[in-house]
């Protein structure tokens, strides 16, 4: 018992320190804080096909690193491929539907068969109703959650035994400022992403208490992204962007 609080103690330190030097970081010019590389490292973008998906397999493709496209929109995923053709990176696509538990394991399977590894994990992939509580379908809520929230057990289950046995890894969950502050018209949106947080805090807490240093984890929360999918979304407070 006294060892647990013990252990708990340290990891609650251990995420109070983290907090503060990310405070700190946040205050830094971009300039003096070094880059991490990625030059030769397998990143597995979900949501590849379009917006924020296509731009960051874009910007990692510029820096060298190794694209797996993941994404349920085949055309899409071909054209974010055929971009990063035409810069000279080498890159994987395959469609995935991600509210499908099984979907995502073989084809985690298969990703595993082809390149070995998976260095950084980019949880990207979400949808959104953007209808009112009574009148979204539960089929339509279900698929949200299994979307944005659930596949996120699912990919890092895949991918991050590999990071531990190593020690080196990247998990990074796109979650988004409706997973901080909850929105009328949004509420199986803002459900899922403050669940993504969550997801993102205990995982983090669970690799400071098992002392995996070389596996870091990163939550962004985006607030305007005009990627189109939120395209004809209205909220109360009369933002059509979220």
């Amino acid at each position: 018992m006294i060892d647990q609080m013990i252990e708990g103690m340290i990891v609650f330190f251990k995420c109070f320190l983290l907090t503060i030097i990310a405070c700190i970081k946040a205050f830094l010019p971009m300039g003096i804080l070094p880059r991490k590389s990625v030059k030769g490292e397998v990143v597995l973008i979900t949501g590849s096909g379009s917006g924020l998906g296509r731009g960051m397999a874009i910007e990692f493709g510029k820096l060298g690193a190794k694209i797996v496209l993941w994404d349920i929109n085949e055309e899409g995923n071909a054209e974010t491929k055929q971009i990063l053709d035409k810069m000279g990176v080498e890159s994987h696509a395959y469609k995935v539907d991600l509210s499908k538990r099984d979907e995502i394991y073989a084809t985690a399977d298969l990703v595993k068969s082809d390149l070995g590894k998976v260095d950084i994990l980019i949880n990207n992939a979400g949808i959104v109703t953007g209808k009112k509580l009574f009148e979204c379908p539960d089929e339509l809520m279900e698929l949200t959650m299994a979307v944005n929230t659930n596949a996120l057990f699912f990919t890092t289950k895949a991918f991050l035994p590999a990071m531990l046995e190593a020690n080196h890894g990247h998990i990074v969950t796109i979650a988004s400022i409706a997973g901080k502050v909850g929105v009328a018209g949004l509420v199986d949106y803002c459900a899922s992403k403050h669940a993504a947080i969550g997801f993102h805090e205990s995982v983090t807490a669970e690799l400071l208490s098992m002392k995996k240093d070389g596996v870091k984890t990163t939550v962004v929360c985006p607030y305007y992204v005009d990627t189109g999918m939120f395209d004809g979304v209205e909220t109360k407070c009369g933002l059509n962007h979220y």
